[in-house]
């Protein structure tokens, strides 16, 4: 994918988030967060950012009570020139989602080589 492209996407659901609404949008960039456009609750599309040199998910270690692991999905935070600030997010098995880390992290868009959309979600932020 064309690095332009790929900080398209990025800027376009960091607006749907912000519901900063586009109605061209398909796919990873679709008008609106949730299953249905009249659904409210959804505030996050989270991603997966792939290495354009290795095609690997970008993983990103963070810590919680004092234990290090790691993390490939993101919550899109910020898009700036070549830059995209993400927060970590983990599974979260009682709700069926994510959870948020509050940990942030920033990745060059000139390094992603593709982005994997997963299905719209409510982060408690």
């Amino acid at each position: 994918m064309e690095q332009n492209y790929i900080q398209d996407i990025i800027c376009k659901i960091l607006m749907l988030q912000r519901q900063d609404f586009d109605s061209d949008l398909n796919g990873c960039d679709r008008p609106f967060l949730g299953p249905t456009i009249s659904n409210s609750i959804y505030n996050t599309r989270p991603v997966q950012l792939y290495n354009r040199y290795t095609a690997e998910a970008w993983s990103i270690s963070y810590t919680v009570d004092g234990v290090v692991t790691t993390s490939n999905v993101f919550r899109i935070e910020a898009c700036e020139g070549d830059a995209v600030t993400v927060r970590l997010l983990v599974p979260d098995e009682s709700v069926g989602g994510y959870a948020n880390t509050n940990q942030f992290a920033t990745i060059l868009l000139s390094t992603v080589g593709a982005i994997r959309c997963l299905p719209d979600t409510y982060i408690a932020l």
